[in-house]
């Protein structure tokens, strides 16, 4: 009974150790990238204008309870404000 009982606590180590390990791969991995486009967070939206060559676009910003606007965008994330108030923005296929 003591053998059992201490090749039991053997795999009981060797598992906690084994699940820690993991749990510090699974940390260590980089977040995931934004989208390209609109996106939203729990509390916050962005336009995330995904691009090599450096050029600015022109979105159209969709707000609650307020008038829409356009508004230019560089490469890169640009926070559009709240999610609460912001709708959603697109693309209106021109630069600026």
């Amino acid at each position: 009974m003591r053998i059992r009982r201490r090749a039991t606590s053997a795999l009981a180590s060797s598992a906690l150790a084994l699940t820690s390990l993991g749990a510090v791969a699974v940390t260590a991995t980089p977040a995931a990238a934004a989208p390209c486009g609109f996106y939203e967070t729990s509390t916050d939206a962005y336009y995330n204008h995904c691009t090599s060559d450096g050029s600015r676009v022109v979105i159209k910003v969709q707000v609650a309870l307020a008038p829409d606007y356009e508004r230019c965008v560089g490469p890169g994330t640009t926070w559009l404000g709240t999610a609460e108030k912001i709708q959603g923005a697109r693309y209106l296929s021109r630069t600026c």
